[in-house]
């Protein structure tokens, strides 16, 4: 399928948009979309799934404006759908102070299924840096997500690429941490 049509982005902005992108088994299978379209059948032996439960979530995602159908064909005197993501990203809003970071609790669900065998590189580092290298490093970091998904070959496996850039809030000092 040729991506050139698609918008580079989709804002979630709306609860239905939110709740959909919430959950991470539809998280997983827009995962399972981000390169080649897929069928429900397809989508329910990748993800794990029954093929039910595949289509009512991408129905719901769907119905939010996330994905498309976006070729059928006649396989059987039966209509079967492929489904793509609608954008090549999607934006979530910031959930504000001390709320829930969805993509970061799917990024860490994704990683705790993940092969414990299996090749990571999985690091956290403090930093303490000016407001100019903080909004240099962001920028980086975006760049190079960007430039390796453009390199992305479908044929491939899959490999995440999470960051979170970000000041924590203060710590607030305790009787122990006194002594």
């Amino acid at each position: 399928m040729p991506t050139d049509d698609l918008p580079e982005t989709i804002h979630v902005t709306t609860d239905e948009q939110l709740r959909a992108v919430s959950n991470l088994t539809r998280h997983r299978i827009m995962a399972v979309l981000r390169f080649e379209p897929a069928t429900i059948t397809q989508i329910a032996e990748r993800v794990g799934l029954a093929k039910g439960s595949s289509s009512y979530h991408v129905r719901l995602l769907e119905r939010a404006g996330l994905v498309k159908v976006v070729r059928t064909r006649k396989v059987r005197g039966v209509t079967e759908r492929y489904y793509a993501m609608a954008a090549r990203s999607i934006v979530l809003p910031d959930p504000g102070e001390g709320g829930p970071d969805v993509l970061m609790r799917h990024a860490v669900a994704d990683l705790e299924a993940a092969p414990a065998d299996g090749e990571r590189h999985v690091g956290m580092a403090h930093l303490r840096l000016t407001d100019e290298q903080f909004a240099e490093l962001g920028a980086r970091l975006e760049a190079l997500a960007h430039e390796y998904r453009q390199l992305s070959d479908p044929s491939l496996p899959d490999a995440s690429f999470v960051f979170a850039l970000f000041h924590p809030a203060p710590r607030r000092q305790t009787e122990g941490d006194a002594k």
